[in-house]
């Protein structure tokens, strides 16, 4: 007994000092290191607002005091002046200043409008405070005093300062900047009428927000009114900040389901008398994802028909209350209007970018690749700008001559700068230097002259430069991350390789491979495939792998990213649009075919194979563990969508077309149509607050995988949103329960 009791404790203190070790070998990660412990913390940089046409920009700074403050740099020079100081941000009366949560500038840049106290609307904090800060006379005011504490929306001046347009309540008001005077001009708003700002799916999938704009002569405002009053109100409920329940509804459009109609106005700023643009088709079925101001009696406007293959961009004459069609575009699957790419925003402003002093639009078309052509509004002639044998990734922007744009011609993975003169008669060249090898972006200032450079690469964390363009020189470092990298390099850091390999049909596939550091190729590796899968994202990029996957690879694991047909590669436009009416059917079996050839590798042990993925990557995850046991062993779904027809109607139907018409594409490419295939271990994650991807999807999988006696695990995160990141300890809970799965069920 004692024998074995001394035994006993023995193994016990061995254990302990075995993990004491791996505790304490610093050149290892562990999940305490990435998400608790802050020592791996990258820095960034503030918010860049280009002012006096880029020759200067605004950030904001700490001082000494930690107060923020707004300074103001000469972009060439770099000289800096204090443009906004603490003492300036502090109300009269007030001890402490106003925060900034965000700031911009007059158009004649006298003026600071200061966004402060937010409060969150869906995906981004859109109401709050707005104060002024007046560069003349130095002051301070409130905008909005008499309305409830962050209630106000969009606040802009018009062009001579005199007034202040922003959103109440679904309602337009106009504040006189002098006297404090505030106007209501739209009196109909009530949620189910909404002006001046936009319903869930439009700010979602069309990153539609602000949803009014001044006219240049500021004697009109052009403004979006949309009626959701027929569309059908999702409810998500929160069972865990009360006793009794708080029920959250959600104006949500799904597959199939009419979204709201949409329709422009014009409406006088002093009489609140409100003109309506009669547009060509039914309002219903056509959306308005565009508007903006060519002059002070032009407005361009943008339709798209429901089904997203055709759109128009309209020219509105306010002298003669004519419209004309400037430019149509058709398609067989459909149009982008903000291209998916890693260089782009996919929420930004749909504003067409206008050149020649506003004679001209760009716009990027599909045909056999992605184009930039440059339209003239007054005839609507259309001239090809970009070559006409690459895909363009996305436009950065223009000088007076020249259109910059990303793209990589020779590997998928990467992006660079390009420029092309916009008469056409130069050919296009490469800006990014060949020191760059990984993914570029570009905030370009208005003047074309110069840009923040942000740069990375599988193994580089993000450093960001002021260059001068087009010469690409440096002008300042302004995040270095020298910290974050010489931090790095003390850890046991993974190999990287690129690859392709190509599938039993004939089709290749570009992959991503994180290689444990001590790799060797006669042994045998657990293999995690990491998958998106869907034309909203690329996985097999040259861009920071990040910490959890160095730290997989260091627990022995080969981490593979692939890309099927349908995601954003630079691989021409029958590769992105053969997804059309197939999702969760052709770029899945591009996946498992392509895993298939890539276990044929020597060193990949088929037998402890896994495969995870988030949101279009969690609905990969499930098709491929249901279509693809024979491959897939282990499989972690987050916030998947189940059932293609519980998803929102302009991402769903931009892809599949309409249900009335094609039902059996969404049902054959939904993974709960395919729930018998499963054999292997299956961990589902979901939000509970997730009203992007709403945790109804879950419980009808729960349901089919009870029906069909099919075991498998689940974590549902109370409230938690789409990112699953609110609450205290939570990304650090989530990594550590994906973590434990993989490691429990691949040993």
């Amino acid at each position: 007994m004692m024998n074995k009791l001394f035994l006993g404790l023995l193994l016990l203190v061995a254990s302990f000092w075995a993990n004491a070790q791996v505790q304490s070998d610093s050149s290892l990660l562990t999940l305490h290191r990435i998400y608790a412990s802050g020592e791996f913390r990258a820095d960034f940089q503030p918010t860049i607002n280009w002012v006096a046409n880029g020759n200067a920009y605004v950030i904001t700074e700490m001082n000494g005091k930690h107060q923020s403050e707004l300074v103001k740099y000469e972009t060439a020079s770099g000289k800096k002046s204090v443009l906004l100081s603490a003492a300036d941000l502090t109300p009269e009366g007030a001890t402490y200043p106003i925060g900034m949560s965000n700031f911009s500038m007059s158009d004649d840049e006298s003026k600071i409008l200061i966004f402060t106290n937010t409060k969150r609307v869906w995906r981004s904090n859109t109401k709050g405070d707005y104060w002024v800060f007046d560069l003349t006379t130095r002051k301070l005011k409130q905008l909005g005093a008499g309305f409830p504490a962050s209630s106000l929306m969009f606040a802009k001046f018009s062009e001579d300062n005199r007034s202040v347009a922003y959103v109440v309540d679904f309602n337009l008001y106009v504040e006189d900047f002098t006297s404090g005077k505030t106007t209501k001009i739209t009196t109909d708003g009530n949620g189910d009428i909404i002006n001046g700002t936009f319903d869930w799916v439009y700010e979602e999938e069309f990153g539609c927000r602000d949803g009014f704009r001044w006219c240049p002569d500021g004697k009109t405002i052009a403004y979006w009114q949309l009626d959701a009053s027929h569309i059908g109100t999702f409810y998500m409920i929160n069972n865990t900040d009360s006793i009794y329940p708080e029920v959250i509804p959600v104006q949500y459009p799904k597959a199939g389901q009419n979204p709201s109609s949409a329709k422009i106005g014009l409406v006088d700023p002093i009489n609140g008398k409100t003109e309506w643009i009669a547009l060509d088709g039914d309002p219903v079925q056509n959306y308005i994802p565009g508007i903006q101001w060519v002059s002070e009696h032009l407005l361009l406007i943008q339709q798209i028909n429901r089904k997203q293959n055709d759109l128009k961009v309209w020219a509105y004459d306010l002298s003669t209350k004519q419209k004309r069609l400037v430019y149509e575009e058709k398609n067989n699957s459909w149009i982008d209007l903000l291209y998916p790419d890693v260089s782009s925003n996919h929420w930004a402003s749909n504003d067409l970018i206008l050149v020649d002093r506003a004679k001209s639009f760009l716009r990027m078309t599909e045909d056999d690749w992605r184009k930039i052509y440059k339209v003239n509004i007054e005839t609507g002639a259309k001239h090809l700008i970009s070559p006409a044998d690459y895909d363009v990734a996305t436009v950065s922007g223009v000088s007076e001559k020249d259109l910059y744009y990303m793209a990589s011609p020779e590997e998928m993975s990467q992006r660079y700068l390009y420029a092309v003169d916009l008469g056409g008669k130069q050919k296009a060249h490469r800006l990014t230097p060949d020191t760059y090898s990984g993914v570029n972006n570009y905030n370009i200032s208005p003047n074309g002259k110069y840009a923040v450079h942000t740069f990375t690469s599988a193994l580089q964390p993000t450093q960001i430069e002021l260059v001068s363009l087009p010469d690409h020189k440096l002008i300042k470092t302004m995040v270095s991350n020298e910290r974050l990298t010489e931090k790095l390099k003390t850890l046991e850091l993974p190999v990287v390789d690129f690859f392709q390999v190509e599938t039993e049909d004939g089709l290749t596939v570009d992959g991503r491979m994180i290689k444990p550091a001590d790799f060797v190729a006669t042994k045998k590796y657990p293999v995690l495939f990491h998958v998106y899968g869907e034309p909203w994202g690329q996985v097999a990029l040259d861009s920071y792998i990040g910490l959890w996957n160095v730290m997989m690879a260091q627990k022995g694991f080969i981490v593979i990213d692939i890309d099927g047909r349908g995601t954003p590669s630079l691989r021409g436009s029958a590769w992105r649009k053969s997804i059309y009416r197939n999702l969760g059917r052709i770029n899945i079996k591009d996946m498992g075919q392509a895993a298939r050839e890539i276990l044929k590798f020597p060193y990949l042990d088929c037998e402890k194979v896994a495969v995870w993925g988030w949101s279009g990557g969690g609905s990969s995850t499930l098709n491929l563990m249901f279509q693809y046991p024979d491959v897939f062993q282990t499989g972690v779904a987050v916030a998947a969508v189940a059932n293609q027809l519980t998803y929102d109607n302009i991402y769903q139907e931009r892809y599949m077309g309409l249900p009335q018409e094609n039902l059996e594409d969404f049902v054959n490419g939904s993974p709960i149509s395919h729930v018998s295939g499963l054999e292997g271990n299956l961990l589902v994650i979901h939000g509970t607050g997730d009203d992007n991807v709403h945790y109804q999807n879950t419980e009808m999988l729960i349901n089919e995988l009870i029906r069909q006696n099919k075991q498998f695990s689940l974590m549902a995160y109370p409230n938690r949103s789409h990112g699953i990141y609110e609450g205290q300890n939570t990304s650090r809970h989530l990594y550590t329960l994906i973590t434990n799965y993989l490691l429990e069920h691949m040993k």
